[in-house]
C-alpha cells in the first residue's frame, strides 16, 4: 500500500556528489572515493537511509567507470552496513549504454529516468531504447530503479512500464523540480504530481528533490505529505542564501528537523529495506 499517513517513516536519501558540484562551490563537495566515504558515514549516522552516488575519474570530471563505482559500493558496504545504495545512470557521466555499465555490480537501486527534458544548456537525452535496456538490465540484476521523474509524462510512462512488466510494481518515484529549463518547484504542479501517481499507480512510492533553494521546499511538503525525501550537496550546496552547507550530513539533519516539524520519525536503514521490498541482504 502507498504510504500516505504522515506518522509512518520517512526516507532520507542523500545525494552525495553529483555530477556537477565542485570543490569551487562548496569546498564541501566530496570528489574521491575516499571523501565520499566519509560524507557519507556521516549522512549515514545523521540518518540518512539511501545514498545516490556518482564517481569521478582523476581530474574531478563525471564518470560511468565500473571500477570505480565497484570500489565505492565496496568501501561502502563496509563502512556504512546497511545503507542502501543507489547508482546514478544519468546522462552526465556518459552516453548510451555506458550510463548502465555499473548495473552488473548489483547495487540495491539505481536511478532511472523514462523520457527526456531540457537541463540549463542541453537537451537530457532518454530515447525509449535506452530506457527499456536500462530497465531490462534491471530487472535482470534484481535493481530497484528509482524513477527520475523530470516531466508529468515521465509518471505516465513509468506506470506504463510497471503495467507492460518492464519495471517491477511497485514503483519507486522521485518527483525532480527546480532544474533549469525544466520543470519549476511549484506547489500545484506538486500537488497533482502526487495524485497522479497516486490515480495511475496506487502502490507506488513516492519522494521529491528539489533543486538549489528549492531542496528545503521539496523536503517540507513531501514531508508533509506523506513522502520521502533527498537532500544532498548534488542538488544544492547551501545551507541558505549566505552561508555553505558544511557538509552532506548537515542537510540530512536538516531534513530530519522537518521530519520531526511535521511528527513523522526518520526511517532506519532496515525499515527503509522493507518498505522499498529490496532483496535481503547477503
Amino acid at each position: 500500500m502507498p504510504i500516505t499517513d504522515t506518522s509512518d517513516p520517512c526516507i532520507i536519501c542523500v545525494a552525495i556528489t553529483g555530477s556537477v558540484p565542485t570543490k569551487a562551490d562548496n569546498p564541501a563537495v566530496p570528489i574521491t572515493i575516499e571523501e565520499q566515504i566519509e560524507s557519507t558515514q556521516e549522512a549515514f549516522e545523521a540518518g540518512a537511509s539511501i545514498v545516490h552516488v556518482h564517481v569521478r575519474d582523476d581530474e574531478g570530471k563525471p564518470s560511468s567507470d565500473p571500477e570505480r563505482f565497484a570500489r565505492l559500493k565496496e568501501e561502502l558496504e563496509k563502512h556504512c552496513p546497511g545503507m542502501i545504495i543507489q547508482f546514478s545512470t544519468g546522462g552526465r557521466s556518459g552516453s548510451g549504454t555506458a550510463r548502465g555499465g555499473m548495473l552488473p555490480l548489483k547495487p540495491d537501486m539505481a536511478s532511472l529516468t523514462v523520457g527526456s527534458n531540457n537541463f540549463p544548456t542541453r537537451v537530457y537525452e532518454n530515447p525509449p531504447d535506452l530506457v527499456d535496456w536500462l530497465a531490462a538490465e534491471m530487472l535482470k540484476h534484481d535493481i530497484k530503479p528509482e524513477i527520475e521523474a523530470f516531466d508529468l509524462s515521465h509518471i505516465f510512462q513509468a506506470a506504463k512500464l510497471a503495467q507492460d512488466g518492464r519495471l517491477q510494481a511497485p514503483l519507486y518515484v522521485q518527483f525532480v523540480m527546480g532544474v533549469r529549463n525544466a520543470m519549476p518547484v511549484d506547489r500545484e504542479v506538486f500537488d497533482f504530481y502526487v495524485a497522479t501517481l497516486k490515480r495511475l499507480a496506487p502502490d507506488a512510492l513516492w519522494c521529491g528533490a528539489g533543486i538549489g533553494a528549492g531542496q528545503i521546499l521539496l523536503n517540507d511538503w513531501c514531508i508533509g505529505a506523506g513522502g520521502h525525501a533527498r537532500t544532498g550537496l548534488e542538488d544544492n550546496v547551501r545551507l541558505d542564501r549566505t552561508n555553505l552547507a558544511p557538509s552532506n550530513a548537515a542537510l540530512v539533519r536538516r531534513t530530519a528537523d522537518i521530519c520531526e516539524k511535521h511528527e513523522r520519525p526518520v526511517a532506519t536503514w532496515q525499515q527503509a529495506r522493507k518498505m522499498l521490498g529490496l532483496r535481503k541482504l547477503d
